[in-house]
């Protein structure tokens, strides 16, 4: 059913929903276009609304072909819309859901195209603060690229600025996808630009991967990892590919690449890549969190939570999923102490298929069996050593009642 939208625009149909609005097929003087129908209970927020309008002059003049262009903003009544290029395609999401994990240039290519958009929102003063698979587009109507990769454009900047705004959520409040959250976001320190580059290093391992270094179980399980936790090494790409990946995952945000230097580091890859196979290695299942849930101990009940929808605490309260599509996901900021409790968890670790996870209850399991038998082997040892011992202790003290001198040349054996 079709709606107007200020006096210029009409939507059609809907073309997807997500946590912020429903992005509707729209036209308007210039044609198709899409129009993002912010939810009625941020378009009342009258705090918002002029947070919005301060936006506007920033995120009208970012144009750059790897970003998805904002055509205008439409406040009228109770509708708060952002106008958009129309993107022919499918977020990266959806391909990740079809095909689990990419070859490794298809990967490399969709990354340096999202990397070039952040150099340029990074130049504006512009912090996207919510880089993942589902805001990036791939145009299926442009050329394919390296990989057969279609071009990349990166969308909703400033969606989440606007969603964060000082009246909605306090200084103790973390809003996010917690995939894909920077270590200083969740230690409560302003988002800059760096947020951006772990972020999308995040959704690079992810493409190869099929998983998030950090992701899986209890959000807050998940926040604890970016702060506490070791990422990783991938197999089977090259070491310069990884230890781009690693350096912009570097839990000190000075130790990042700038977008530019990601960019350019990442097209001068490419050619190394070409013809590589997507990577052959187990996932992480959500089975292995319930075993992990079952033996650990359960942990203490943290501080009462600010206000803030969809709050979460930062204990594991049983073994879940995340929703990768979740996104503005409201959450306490951890306190020190919770931190220092390391994670519910390790970080994924890649390993051959087949192969038990470490950490996982398999693994320890046989970790533990493997100890038995040690200690059952040792226990042998030591029962043959004593009776030895014992020998060699009774021959010296019966030489030693009856007076007796070794004979010439005897030995005694006290132990092995």
């Amino acid at each position: 059913m079709a709606r107007k939208i200020g006096s210029r625009y009409t939507a059609h149909q809907i073309l997807g929903r997500g946590s912020a609005g429903t992005v509707w097929l729209g036209t308007g003087p210039e044609g198709d276009v899409a129009v993002k129908l912010l939810r009625e209970d941020l378009a009342s927020d009258q705090d918002l609304v002029e947070r919005f309008v301060q936006e506007r002059s920033a995120l009208l003049c970012l144009d750059h072909p790897r970003v998805v262009g904002v055509r205008d903003l439409v406040v009228d009544g109770n509708d708060l819309a952002l106008v958009m290029d129309l993107v022919r395609g499918t977020d990266l999401r959806t391909r990740l859901e079809h095909e689990r994990r990419l070859a490794p240039e298809a990967a490399v290519a969709i990354a340096a195209d999202v990397a070039e958009a952040l150099a340029a929102a990074h130049a504006a003063g512009i912090v996207h603060r919510d880089v993942k698979p589902e805001n990036v587009l791939l145009d299926a109507l442009a050329p394919t690229g390296p990989g057969g990769a279609p071009p990349a454009l990166l969308t909703d900047f400033g969606v989440a600025k606007l969603i964060d705004s000082p009246r909605r959520t306090r200084a103790t409040s973390i809003i996010g996808t917690p995939d894909y959250l920077a270590p200083e976001i969740v230690e409560g320190l302003p988002p800059r630009a760096s947020v951006d580059i772990y972020a999308l290093a995040t959704v690079l391992y992810e493409l190869l991967a099929g998983f998030t270094p950090f992701g899986g179980g209890h959000p807050g399980a998940v926040l604890r990892r970016h702060v506490t936790e070791t990422v990783a090494p991938l197999p089977g790409i090259p070491d310069e590919l990884w230890q781009l990946i690693h350096q912009c995952l570097a839990k000190a945000p000075a130790s990042r690449l700038r977008a530019a230097e990601m960019a350019a580091r990442l097209q001068e890859l490419l050619p190394s890549l070409s013809g590589l196979p997507p990577l052959d290695i187990d996932e992480h299942s959500e089975a292995a969190y319930a075993e992990e849930a079952e033996a650990e101990p359960a942990a203490t009940t943290p501080a009462p939570l600010q206000e803030g929808v969809g709050a979460v605490p930062l204990v594991h309260s049983g073994a879940g999923p995340d929703s990768n599509r979740d996104t503005h996901t409201s959450m306490r900021v951890p306190g020190a102490d919770e931190l220092a409790g390391g994670a519910h968890g390790t970080a994924r670790t890649p390993r051959a298929t087949g192969e038990p996870r470490a950490g996982s209850a398999r693994n320890q399991r046989g970790h533990q069996e493997a100890a038995r038998r040690r200690r059952l082997k040792l226990g042998a040892a030591a029962v043959g050593v004593g009776v030895v011992v014992a020998v060699g202790g009774w021959l010296a003290t019966s030489d030693s009642e009856t007076g007796s001198l070794p004979a010439p040349g005897a030995r005694y054996t006290t132990g092995p």
